[in-house]
């Protein structure tokens, strides 16, 4: 019973020196090589992922990463195009962090964060071109289709954005269109829900993200906790298949990368890619 009493004790005063001097807390971590989750600073959480577990949607996944998980529904709707651009449909990612994901979050309209993860997550799915715009043309300067990519984090533990690209990528993956086909003379589009077809995925960007905590030490998939004390992130987005550079973000204090960080970040991204890339 004292011993039980002792570590019970001894665990309490972990959690409030946890929350009263965090930065301290980490370091301490960091001088023995761990961090408080028991990971290595160089280690990444368990990744899981799912497909097809939202029936209404045209295609969805969900994906836990560590304990930050997130899932995802692809909606497709029908549209005209654009004036400029007649022959070329819609992708319009959303990324939603309600506050039932973590206490950070409040109730309300949609956070900053989350608007700035959505327009990352918007530029990196544009920028490599993981599918060809035209390719959602049902008829030209008539009739395109919108696919609206909708994630919502329901448990907020850090590296959201990973977790999130990844939710997207496997729900576009697993996402059917109903052969749609466009009538002259009445000026409509009809489907058929007989006939689906895949989307044509032309690649598959991944991200993988490191935080630099005390200007010196590389962490691995930071989390919620680790998140605030970082001097900066970096996000290396890859090709699944190729391993080819998409591209490579840098957030924080510090935004200038240097030569020696990225050059670590994308060694280190390159040997998770063959483990992201067998589950998408």
């Amino acid at each position: 019973m004292t011993t039980t009493n002792t570590a019970e004790n001894d665990a309490l005063k972990a959690a409030v020196f946890q929350r009263l001097h965090p930065r301290i807390y980490l370091e301490r971590f960091i001088a023995e090589n761990f961090r408080p989750d028991g990971r290595a600073p160089d280690a990444w959480r368990d990744v899981n992922l799912n497909v097809g577990s939202i029936s209404t949607a045209d295609g969805s996944s969900l994906v836990r990463l560590g304990n930050t998980t997130v899932v995802c529904g692809v909606k497709a709707e029908i549209a005209e195009p654009e004036l400029d651009r007649e022959g070329e449909g819609f992708l319009v990612p959303n990324l939603d962090l309600p506050a039932m994901c973590s206490p950070k979050f409040k109730p309300g309209p949609p956070t900053e964060e989350a608007q700035v993860l959505s327009d990352r997550l918007n530029e990196v799915l544009i920028t490599s071109g993981i599918l060809p715009l035209d390719s959602l043309c049902i008829h030209h300067g008539k009739s395109v289709w919108v696919l609206y990519v909708d994630a919502t984090c329901i448990n907020y533990d850090g590296n959201v954005f990973d977790a999130t690209l990844l939710a997207m990528i496997a729900a576009l993956k697993n996402t059917q269109l109903p052969k749609a086909t466009y009538d002259e003379e009445t000026g409509r589009t009809i489907c058929t829900r007989k006939s689906k077809v895949p989307l044509q995925i032309a690649r598959t960007p991944i991200a993988m993200s490191f935080g630099v905590f005390n200007s010196t030490t590389l962490l691995a998939d930071p989390t919620s906790f680790e998140e605030p004390l970082l001097d900066t992130t970096v996000s290396v987005i890859l090709d699944a298949d190729s391993g080819d550079l998409i591209s490579a973000i840098q957030l924080g204090i510090d935004t200038t990368p240097s030569q020696g960080l990225l050059q670590t970040c994308m060694a280190a991204a390159a040997k998770r890619r063959p483990v992201l890339s067998g589950r998408v």
